[in-house]
């Protein structure tokens, strides 16, 4: 069974940011998903579990994994004609380390951060 998305009234949706950069990280992967806010569906992720990425890094944790999963989460925008996405940050996040790799090559990649 689907469950449908929550229905907004425009008055807020015109307020929000149409798609947010969540990020995830775990003792083992690194994960990135850009969430299409007014229907609250997932435009497009990367993750270091993906098979075909996991052969090419040394580890699937480490700074180095989180900036290429930043350019792949880039050129998966960039197929989709997503321009700008804006950064949600958890309570323990700060701009430093993995966030800061996965941030700082999407924006070299050409993906505007609001």
């Amino acid at each position: 069974m689907v469950i449908p998305p929550p229905v907004r009234p425009p008055r807020i949706t015109n307020f929000l940011k149409p798609y947010v950069l969540k990020m995830h990280f775990t003792n083992k992967y690194v994960t990135a998903q850009v969430i299409h806010t007014p229907t609250a569906t997932v435009a497009s992720s990367a993750s270091s579990q993906e098979k075909a990425l996991r052969s090419t890094l040394e580890t699937t944790r480490d700074v180095a994994a989180a900036a290429k999963i930043g350019k792949l989460l880039a050129e998966r925008l960039s197929l989709k004609d997503i321009p700008a996405v804006s950064v949600h940050f958890k309570r323990e996040q700060r701009y430093h380390g993995k966030v800061k790799a996965v941030i700082d090559s999407l924006r070299d990649a050409g993906v505007k951060l609001l």
